[in-house]
This record gives structure tokens, C-alpha cells and sequence, in this order.
């Protein structure tokens, strides 16, 4: 087995660093560290990992995108001439479709994630659409699957990292081939030299070390399509592929366990997201006592937390809220968002066997002094 990388990276003058915490050392994956996640931009050097098959070489200088299948035009980029086309820039929440995977009980099989596998990231790239519009495709072309050039072996045979999007999310001028993360080229752990970012959707979708993109008739079964991130034994909700981001929220202050003095004002804040572009519309938090309960269906007192602009559509939305706790004692700080289709978080997360879409009303432990 080999070293788990450093990654550890400065992200510009006076910016502070944290190493991502290590789920699994080979292949490489990583969760952010919950100083990194206070953050508005999540720094590239903390971002989470995920990793299937092992990092490939990046050399941007003998990079090729092809783009093939149900095509009029069948035809390869390289790394400068894909430079050379116009570019847009978003603010971008990624989220491992399996974040939170630790908090479902029983616990299903794969990566023992919390809820830190997620980070909003500014990434900058072309819009696929120019090329798709290059290519001329079939007018019977349903999807476009994306190669990564990552591959492992899969039911005893080399397998590619493959996904593919519905045309209508190829096509959208938001989905980009990204290049630049946080104002500088992608790192190797992060996709470079190219990678898919589909905005709104689990990251599962953002093919990293993208060397290919395929017009297709038929809708794509890959492996990782087809038997894998699927939403499998569901309790409460339908069966099916992951998709978009679950409505979501996350508790960056004050930090587990801290320790607050009563009678004394503390702000409590974080961040909201929702997917497919779907902005968050409101934020509740929650201080529960430790003689109040602990199930968050019965413990009444939610307060509206005030909401910051968000940097974009798929950018996480800030909140805070300022409490004075007048109560000794332990308690369980929750948080709670609804995005402007209606949908809010769960008291708990929603079960199923692959233990994806976690989001769960948020909670912090701390203890009032």
C-alpha cells in the first residue's frame, strides 16, 4: 500500500493551509478538514478526494479530449487549444454522493465518510456545449458519457471511469470542462488537467482526468452508471440513479464539544446548499437542551437564521444565527435548510444499502459553562 500523497498547498498571500484528513491511503481519499469547510471557497489544498482507481500522470502538454460516438464530426482537442476557447467561472458546492455515509444505521458498505466529504470551489473552464456544437450530434443522441483516464479492474476486467449526463445536462452552458480551481490550474488529485464539472449534481458526475466524451443513442450501463451509485433499498424514498444534490446544511461554528459560557451571545453559523441550481430559502437552528430531548420531531424553539447572498446558483449559501444561552449544560446545536422547491432536511438520514444522499438535519454537541 502505497503513501498517501501530500497535498498540502498555500492558496495565495497570508492564506492559511490544511492537510485533507485521510480516509483511505491507496487508493487516495480524503475528507476536509472542518476548519477548511468555515471557509466561503474551500481551499484546493483541503478540498476532499475521491479516488477510485489511483491518480494518472498530468501532463497538460500531451493531453487529448476526443469526442466520438453519435457524431457528424468525430474530433480531438488538446490542452492549449481548449485554452484558446472562451471560458466561463462558477462557484461550485461538490459533494461525494456518499458523504455522511457514518451516520446511517446500520451502516452501509464503502468509504466510512462524515460529513465533511464537500467543499464550494470557484472553478473555471469551457462550456462543453461549444464542443458538442462542434461535433454536430445525432439528433437521436439521448446522453454523452464521459471517460476519465483513471481505470481499475471491475468484474475481472480493466474497467475506465465512465458516467454519463442526460443531453440536456451536457449541453447546459453551466457544465464546464474545468481547468482553473480557485484561480489556479487543477492539481493532479483534483483532475487535471482536465476534469467535468456538472454543477447541481453529486460529484460522482465530474469525471476527473477527462480524456473522452461519447454521443450516444441508447442510454449508457456502465458499471458505475448502472450497478453502482444507485439508490438502492431506499426507506422512504424511490429507487434510482444519484443525481441531483439533496437540500443540505452544515454547522462550521462553534466547533463539537466547545465549551461556551452562559448568559454570553454566540454565533452560530454555517453554510446551506440545494441541487440542480435550486436556491436555499431558508435556515432554522436549534438549541436543544440535554433535558429537552433529543429528537429533533419533538423538541420545539426553531429559529430563522439569517441567510448571506450566495456567490452564484450552485454556490453554498452562508447563515447565521446569534444565541445566549441562559441554561447550563450540555446541548445539541441543530440546523436545518429548505430550498425554494419546499424540500427541508429529515430529522434523520434516509436509509438505504449504498448509504448515498445523507443529509440529515445538522447537530453540534457543545456544552454551555
Amino acid at each position: 500500500m502505497t503513501a498517501a500523497p501530500d497535498f498540502r498547498v498555500a492558496q495565495g498571500p497570508g492564506a492559511t493551509a490544511w492537510a485533507p484528513e485521510t480516509v483511505t491511503d491507496d487508493p487516495y481519499n480524503a475528507q476536509t478538514p472542518s476548519a477548511a469547510l468555515a471557509q466561503p471557497l474551500t481551499p484546493a489544498g483541503a478540498f476532499f478526494v475521491r479516488d477510485h482507481f489511483g491518480i494518472p500522470p498530468a501532463d497538460p502538454g500531451r493531453w487529448r479530449l476526443r469526442f466520438d460516438g453519435a457524431v457528424a464530426t468525430a474530433f480531438s482537442v488538446g490542452y492549449e487549444e481548449l485554452l484558446a476557447l472562451d471560458h466561463r467561472e462558477l462557484d461550485v458546492v461538490m459533494e461525494c454522493a456518499g458523504n455522511g455515509r457514518s451516520l446511517m444505521r446500520p451502516t452501509p458498505p464503502g468509504l466510512p465518510w462524515s460529513q465533511q466529504a464537500v467543499g464550494c470551489a470557484r472553478f473555471a473552464g469551457v462550456p462543453f456545449h461549444l464542443l458538442a456544437d462542434r461535433a454536430g450530434l445525432d439528433p437521436a443522441t439521448v446522453e454523452v458519457v464521459f471517460t476519465g483516464a483513471d481505470s481499475g479492474p471491475v468484474h475481472g476486467r480493466r474497467t475506465p471511469f465512465e458516467r454519463s449526463l442526460p443531453l440536456a445536462a451536457a449541453r447546459h452552458p453551466d457544465t464546464l470542462l474545468a481547468t482553473r480551481m480557485n484561480g489556479e490550474p487543477l492539481t493532479p488529485e483534483h483532475g487535471a488537467p482536465v476534469r467535468l464539472v456538472a454543477p447541481g449534481r453529486y460529484a460522482v458526475a465530474d469525471v476527473k482526468w477527462l480524456i473522452g466524451a461519447r454521443a450516444v443513442t441508447s442510454p449508457f450501463t456502465g458499471v458505475f452508471q448502472t450497478e453502482q451509485y444507485l439508490y438502492l433499498d431506499l426507506r422512504g424514498t424511490p429507487e434510482g440513479p444519484v443525481t441531483t444534490l439533496r437540500v443540505k446544511s452544515l454547522i462550521t461554528e462553534p466547533a463539537p464539544d466547545e465549551d461556551l459560557r452562559r448568559g454570553h451571545e454566540t454565533l452560530v453559523r454555517g453554510h446551506a446548499w440545494s441541487g440542480g441550481g435550486v436556491p436555499v430559502r431558508s435556515v432554522e437552528v436549534l438549541a436543544a437542551h440535554e433535558d429537552d430531548g433529543r429528537d429533533p420531531d419533538h423538541v420545539r424553539g426553531w429559529h430563522q437564521a439569517v441567510l448571506e447572498a450566495p456567490a452564484g446558483p450552485y454556490a453554498w449559501t452562508g447563515w447565521s444565527y446569534r444565541w445566549t444561552p441562559q441554561q447550563p449544560g450540555p446541548y445539541r446545536l441543530l440546523a436545518r435548510a429548505t430550498d425554494a422547491r419546499g424540500d427541508t432536511q429529515p430529522p434523520r438520514a434516509p436509509w438505504n444499502a449504498r448509504g448515498y444522499g445523507c443529509n440529515p438535519v445538522a447537530s453540534v454537541e457543545v456544552v454551555v459553562v
